[in-house]
């Protein structure tokens, strides 16, 4: 529903920021407490600096993401503020700040920096006007219960290889373990063997649905007890796994305390949207717009 109703906006906008603000408006609900998550040079990087470049980098789709995913991107997010913050501190200490170039260039860009931060500006305060009651949620929420599922879903590790023979290896030094011995143990050789990028995070692919992963490892992995591991190599275009099942967790309908904080916030963007298009359609009647 996020995601059609960005697209809709988007499509109604004249203002390029409108897309964005609304993105980082939802956002804000999520990230409303803003708490430090680095520090560079003693500068401060805050969850409100993260959270227009999480809507950037999923394209306003941050909130409709899983756990570890959302988990990924807000570090992926996080680095690369450390890296402009570290590009930043450099340019100061070399001189650009008071760099004929730099002042020019300032001058030139002041004046759409202003429009674009008045439009942010106002756009928000539109989205915070609008109010939703726990009456229109609750209405909402038993008209849409069918939709409301959480499907099977599972936590795996996996060593990917190059060869069968290594695969088979691996499964023979480790078959005999159980428990924590064995997970310790699948961890450590994930870490020193796998050559896929999750390695070195014990092998982890974290929490995913039926479908999500190519088809000879998703249904090897649904197919398995919790707390084991593949009794023979699973083959795929990326090589041969070794598969760690560390969780399952059963499909199940999701409560309307499960949905109405997500529910609230769409039936919220939705009246945004109404009022905003309304508003943008008196505004272009009022003005004089000459195309040329």
């Amino acid at each position: 529903m996020y995601i059609q109703m960005l697209n809709k906006i988007g499509e109604n906008m004249t203002v390029k920021s409108l897309k964005l603000s609304l993105a980082v408006a939802l956002l804000g609900t999520t990230l409303a407490n803003a708490s430090v998550v680095a520090s560079v040079n003693g500068k401060n990087i805050t969850d409100t600096d993260v959270a227009p470049l999480l809507s950037q980098l999923t394209q306003g789709r941050y909130e409709t993401l899983p756990n570890d995913q959302r988990e990924m991107v807000k570090k992926r997010a996080i680095e690369q503020l450390i890296n402009q913050a570290l590009v930043d501190s450099r340019a100061k200490s070399s001189g650009i700040y008071k760099s004929k170039e730099f002042k020019e260039r300032l001058d030139k860009l002041l004046p759409s920096v202003k429009s674009q931060l008045a439009s942010d500006i106002w756009v928000k305060k539109q989205y915070d006007s609008i109010k939703v009651t726990s009456k229109e949620v609750k209405a909402y929420y038993e008209d849409h219960k069918a939709d409301y599922k959480e499907p099977e879903r599972v936590h795996a590790r996996h060593i990917l290889v190059k060869s069968e023979s290594e695969a088979k290896s691996i499964i023979s030094s480790l078959k005999s373990k159980s428990g924590t011995v064995l997970k310790e143990a699948f961890i450590k050789e994930a870490k020193e063997k796998s050559t896929g990028p999750s390695g070195k995070n014990g092998g982890d692919l974290g929490y995913f649905a039926q479908g999500q992963m190519v088809p000879a490892f998703n249904d090897a992995a649904f197919k398995m007890k919790k707390g084991t591991i593949t009794q023979s190599p699973v083959k795929t275009n990326f090589g041969y796994h070794v598969i760690y099942l560390e969780d399952k967790k059963s499909a199940k309908k999701l409560s309307f305390n499960d949905v109405k904080d997500g529910i609230e916030k769409g039936l919220h963007a939705e009246k945004f949207k109404k009022n905003l298009d309304e508003a943008m359609r008196k505004m272009k009647l009022e003005a004089k717009i000459v195309y040329k």
